[in-house]
């Protein structure tokens, strides 16, 4: 397996992939100051014999891991839980979708491609996810959540049974979302409430 970024977040990633018993074959990153992380060799190779393993992009940020799926191209990437994380059988888990350690993933969700399900998050029955969200540690999404693509769903945000969030939107850390959140929105506090609606369209990459 490939790990496609070599920051912060892929630390998380090389436990993930550590914990299911897998081989890292390479580590790849586009800035060549960055020489290894952990004991990995970082290349800064995107020949065709490097893209034919299976691979997970370790970029925290939405916008840019959707770039690099579109750059990458093909159909090189996979899902993949941690050892300790609870999926249900009946989850859905798109390509290149990580769900990390200590999460809990429930009956009948469906997670979109490259979305991230970080460290002890919850997702609860028939959730929604579509491409590229990042459900950040500790937040909750009951049952029923729609969340729109490219959203951030910050530290410890809890969000109530059946609310639609719309794509590119940021939920602060904390927040409680308790209406629908319109997109490209920014929501913070208790109860959430909306603070800006961005003008820039960050699917338009």
């Amino acid at each position: 397996m490939n790990i496609y970024g070599a920051s912060g977040h892929a630390k998380v990633i090389i436990d993930l992939v550590h914990s299911r018993m897998e081989e890292i074959h390479h580590v790849i990153d586009d800035n060549k100051a960055i020489t290894g992380i952990y004991k990995y060799d970082v290349i800064h190779d995107l020949s065709p014999e490097v893209l034919r393993k299976k691979t997970i992009i370790a970029v925290g940020d939405n916008k840019t891991r959707k770039k690099i799926s579109l750059n990458y191209g093909g159909d090189f990437f996979r899902g993949i839980s941690h050892a300790t994380a609870v999926v249900d059988e009946t989850v859905e888990l798109g390509k290149g979708s990580v769900v990390m350690a200590n999460a809990a993933i429930n009956a009948d969700t469906i997670i979109g491609e490259h979305c991230i399900l970080n460290t002890g998050c919850i997702v609860e029955h028939d959730c929604v996810l579509e491409n590229f969200v990042h459900v950040s540690p500790g937040a909750v999404l009951a049952g029923g959540v729609k969340v729109g693509e490219g959203t951030h769903i910050g530290i410890g945000a809890l969000v109530i049974p059946g609310i639609h969030i719309g794509k590119w939107c940021t939920i602060g850390a904390g927040s409680v979302i308790i209406d629908e959140v319109p997109d490209y929105a920014t929501v913070v506090g208790n109860p959430g409430k909306v603070i800006k609606i961005s003008e820039k369209r960050d699917e338009q990459i």
